[in-house]
């Protein structure tokens, strides 16, 4: 890949933050440590010359692990942003639409994203699908993804966590995260692995 190509990528961190570890659920992750592979893909993105945004989910005012007044609506440690690495802070499911994301991709010149994050279905899958629909060519990194289990949208809300993981209509997160690849590949995104873009 030439440096000109290098330079107009970007690596999307997208809410790979202290909030979902406070949360039950967050046990029963798909991969608890999901900081590890997106680390990877900080550094190899650093280390191409590649510019890195962070993404950060806010609900203002709510009460929630995503009330920034709670103090968790920050990178999961020891991932942190460098001096010149923009910080988004959105409160919708992609990452388009409540920043300056795009704004900030034109200015730069960029025309490749690369996807990473929590949660792999929701917001860093409606954010791939977007950015597809907006033009850019989108790798999606499967593995430095995360999901938690989703349970039956019929079943009563408020359960006990246990309930929900004992539930058969309960989706696991193997089948969201398959979920995801089929309707993203050959569609959205080129689907790869860290290790296949990394190389190591």
């Amino acid at each position: 890949m030439s440096e000109q190509t290098r330079s107009r990528t970007a690596l999307l961190v997208i809410d790979v933050q202290e909030s979902f570890r406070q949360r039950e659920s967050w046990r029963h992750a798909s991969d608890p440590d999901v900081a590890g592979p997106v680390g990877r893909l900080v550094d190899f993105a650093r280390d191409r010359g590649d510019l890195v945004v962070w993404v950060l989910h806010s609900e203002p005012g709510t009460g929630s692990v995503f009330d920034p007044a709670l103090g968790h609506v920050r990178p999961i440690e020891p991932l942190a942003p460098r001096d010149g690495e923009p910080v988004l802070t959105k409160t919708s499911h992609n990452a388009f639409t409540t920043t300056n994301l795009q704004q900030l991709l034109t200015e730069r010149g960029i025309h490749r994203l690369i996807t990473c994050g929590i949660r792999t279905e929701q917001c860093v899958e409606t954010t791939t699908r977007l950015a597809s629909d907006l033009g850019y060519q989108v790798t999606f990194v499967v593995d430095a993804t995360a999901t938690e289990p989703i349970p039956d949208p019929a079943a009563p809300a408020g359960r006990p966590y246990a309930e929900v993981l004992a539930d058969p209509r309960t989706l696991g997160t193997a089948e969201i995260i398959a979920r995801t690849t089929y309707a993203l590949a050959g569609r959205f995104a080129t689907v790869t692995t860290v290790k296949e873009l990394t190389g190591s």
